[in-house]
């Protein structure tokens, strides 16, 4: 499929259909890991797995988790 690029502010976009997107499960918003394959000169784009709260990572959200049962007296009493 060929597709333009153009330029918004001091960026160069590249528009993707809607039928892509859907098919690779990701929507306006959403973050994607962007490839270059040197070798074969492609762009590779994959989703990103989403975790919890759809960006939070799985180890900060244990740290976080581990914090707030540690601190939970100190946090209950902040909270009145």
């Amino acid at each position: 499929m060929k597709r333009q690029l153009f330029k918004t502010g001091n960026s160069t976009v590249l528009s993707l259909p809607k039928e892509m997107l859907d098919t690779l499960g990701v929507k306006n918003g959403d973050n994607v890991m962007v490839e270059l394959d040197k070798p074969n000169n492609r762009l590779v784009i994959t989703t990103v797995e989403k975790t919890m709260a759809g960006n939070v990572d799985e180890e900060f959200a244990k740290q976080v988790n581990d914090f707030i049962e540690k601190y939970r007296p100190a946090l209950e009493d902040l909270a009145k």
